[in-house]
């Protein structure tokens, strides 16, 4: 399968950014340039994600995706959650809010969002987190849909590829946001440093479509990718400063300012691994954050909102690739003709 079978003209694709920066204008603007644009359904209740799909099919008519949380087993540790609730205390002072008291599991509404991924019969229906069942996989495939399924090992691939998936999107370390890791790798194995080398192993493993993903951010970037074998590159960071992304002006700002010196890898936020741009609550509260996700999530994110309003971007998740240094203000569309331009000069 090739990006022209998905009906899209170039190997570019808008990465589902949960939290704000996946909006309908930014989907349609770049699936309407020639790219794949997608939303992001994780923290948004089900009829919001129908209102958005409606909203991009007002806007466009070209294919664009819709991304979903799995939910993993339902686990929790509440005497580790109680002491890092315990440990915010002084953030909660210090921002004027009261923490919830006993943050819960859920599976951010996974049912009713499979429902509405197949009744809107979306053109791309992207998973993160796990692999859909192999029942949903194939309800999907049934109303048109391509499925897509993130991995980080050539394990998952080859787990993606069991259940169902039409494509494999491969997330290198360098990505900003949540890494996906729903199976561990051996003890001996680490990602490679180099994005190519991680989508040559996923070749190895899976005899899928390959989308690469993580830190991307030029044309020339995604020319590596595609001659390493993707179908296309994936870029979420190089569109967080378009005018259509729904990240906050105080993320946007911060992806510029000189201040942040550079991403890390944390857990404080969530409870889930993911990189951003290193920060205060980062560095205070690392060692502390329990992996229990989204019970960290529901615990930190009244802070997190709080810290925007004040315009405080030392408590905010500010996700970003490695890559962030070079992102661009453009429009999505400008951006998408731009990095057109990027990957025809490298690949000349």
């Amino acid at each position: 399968m090739s990006v022209a079978a998905l009906g899209v003209e170039h190997p570019i694709i808008q990465a589902p950014m949960a939290g704000g920066g996946s909006t309908p204008a930014l989907a349609a603007a770049v699936s309407s340039a020639g790219g794949l644009g997608f939303l992001a359904a994780g923290y948004r209740t089900a009829a919001d994600v129908r209102d958005e799909i409606a909203a991009v099919r007002e806007r466009t008519d070209r294919p664009f995706g819709v991304s979903v949380f799995v939910p993993g087993p339902e686990t929790a540790d509440d005497a580790a959650l109680a002491l890092y609730r315990k440990e915010l205390s002084g953030e909660a002072e210090r921002y004027g809010l009261t923490l919830p008291e006993s943050p819960a599991w859920d599976d951010d509404e996974w049912d009713a969002k499979v429902e509405l991924l197949v009744a809107e019969r979306v053109p791309v229906a992207g998973f993160t987190f796990g692999c859909p069942p192999p029942e949903v996989a194939a309800r999907l495939r049934e109303v048109g849909s391509v499925v897509f399924v993130m991995v980080n090992t050539p394990w998952e691939a080859e787990a993606a590829a069991e259940a169902g998936a039409d494509v494999i999107c491969v997330q290198g370390p360098g990505a900003g946001g949540h890494q996906t890791a729903f199976l561990p790798p051996p003890p001996s194995w680490a990602p490679p440093a180099a994005l190519t080398d991680l989508v040559a192993q996923v070749r190895g493993a899976a005899d899928v479509p390959l989308v690469a993903a993580g830190g991307l951010m030029d044309g020339a970037d995604i020319a590596a990718v595609l001659d390493a074998g993707a179908v296309a590159g994936q870029l979420g960071t190089a569109f967080l400063r378009t005018p259509e992304s729904g990240a906050h002006p105080v993320h946007k700002a911060a992806l510029a300012d000189p201040h942040f010196t550079g991403t890390a890898f944390t857990t404080a936020f969530s409870g889930r691994t993911a990189r951003g741009l290193a920060n205060r609550f980062m560095a205070e509260h690392e060692a502390g954050a329990p992996r229990c996700y989204p019970q960290v999530h529901h615990l930190t994110k009244g802070l997190r909102r709080a810290a925007a309003a004040q315009s405080d971007p030392e408590a905010m998740a500010l996700w970003a690739g490695d890559g962030y240094r070079r992102g661009r203000e453009l429009p999505a569309a400008r951006l998408v003709e731009v990095l057109v331009e990027e990957i025809e000069a490298a690949r000349r």
